[in-house]
C-alpha cells in the first residue's frame, strides 16, 4: 500500500502536460485510494479524469480470465 500511495504522490510531477495516467487496482482499497488521488488532482484543476465511470471487465473476459473479475481501471489526463 505504501508504494501505491508514494506513486500517487509522484506521478502528476512525471507528467508532461497532456500526458496520461492509467491505473488498474484490484483490490477495493486500491482503487478507492486510486478514485480519491484522481479526483483531488481534478478538483485542483491539475487533471482531467479520462474515465468518467470505473472500467470493469466485460462478461467475455471475465469467462477468459476469471482472475480479471476484480481489476478496475481509470485514467487521467495532467493539465
Amino acid at each position: 500500500q505504501e508504494e501505491l500511495d508514494a506513486l500517487l504522490e509522484q506521478a502528476p510531477g512525471l507528467l508532461r502536460p497532456g500526458g496520461r495516467l492509467v491505473a488498474i487496482s484490484f483490490m477495493s482499497l486500491e482503487d478507492g485510494k486510486v478514485k480519491r488521488a484522481f479526483q483531488e488532482l481534478a478538483r485542483g484543476g491539475r487533471a482531467r479524469i479520462l474515465t468518467r465511470h470505473v472500467v470493469k471487465p466485460t462478461r467475455e473476459e471475465v469467462a477468459g480470465n476469471p482472475a480479471s473479475r476484480s481489476a478496475r481501471l481509470r485514467a487521467l489526463e495532467r493539465l
